[in-house]
């Protein structure tokens, strides 16, 4: 294994087979752009466990992943994809940033599904892109940001209904998808509470990373009840 890259929550290495890299989650968590920093013990472990459980359910629903196995606690085989620099943010509620730019109070549910892009690149803060930027970059085809959009709505509406199943409710999540070797659009990164922010659907508690970001609990025990509620109704 060689390591090829490592990002705030992941680390990737090389396989002996070409198409395929080892993803390594580490315990880091950061928010802000990395302003703020700290670990958590059993973070790495708690986000594969709730990531592999997600791709799982969405292979069921016939949503291509680059998902291929797990191997241990902290380290998933998947299948090696050219990243496409777009972060996908799909919300059905105000939160966060979008309840600074809007001005709507948090908790606020939105008509309908909002579809952002964001231009992953730390160095520049990951900037909010239009349709138009995207196309000035040319990181994307139209084809390839339909067929994103679409996984990204098709995602969206099977996890709301999961999600809800346990009590949570899907306020807003980021995802990331990549081609692999044959120019297949595919589900990657992963999917956790580390880019889900997620609400206790009775109470409002923040279970989510919000935590770390806004101090309001333990993060590892929000990452805890997720995962317990889910695990019980898989």
């Amino acid at each position: 294994m060689e390591p090829i890259y490592e990002g705030k929550a992941k680390r990737l290495f090389t396989t002996d087979n070409p198409n395929e890299l080892l993803m390594e989650f580490k315990d880091d968590a950061t928010a802000f752009n990395g302003e703020k920093k700290s670990s958590f013990a059993e973070k790495g472990r708690l986000n594969l466990d709730l990531s592999c459980l997600i791709f799982d359910e969405l292979a069921k629903q016939g949503i291509a992943t680059h998902h291929i196995k797990r191997l241990d606690e902290t380290r998933l085989l998947v299948k090696k994809v050219d990243i496409i620099p777009l972060e996908v943010v799909i919300r059905n509620v105000v939160a966060g940033s979008l309840h600074k730019r809007l001005g709507y109070d948090e908790g606020h549910v939105l008509d309908a599904p909002l579809v952002e892009y964001y231009y992953k690149r730390d160095d520049l803060g990951d900037p909010m892109l239009t349709l138009d930027h995207i196309a000035i970059l040319d990181v994307a085809t139209d084809a390839e940001l339909k067929t994103i959009s679409e996984l990204g709505l098709q995602v969206n509406e099977f996890l709301i209904g999961f999600f809800g199943n346990s009590g949570i409710r899907l306020i807003d999540f980021k995802l990331e998808f990549g081609r692999d070797t044959d120019g297949s659009i595919l589900l990657a990164d992963e999917i956790s509470p580390d880019n889900c922010r997620l609400w206790d659907a009775t109470s409002g508690e923040r279970l989510d990373k919000d935590r770390f970001r806004r101090d309001l609990g333990d993060l590892l025990d929000g990452y805890r009840e997720i995962l317990g509620r889910l695990q019980g109704q898989s």
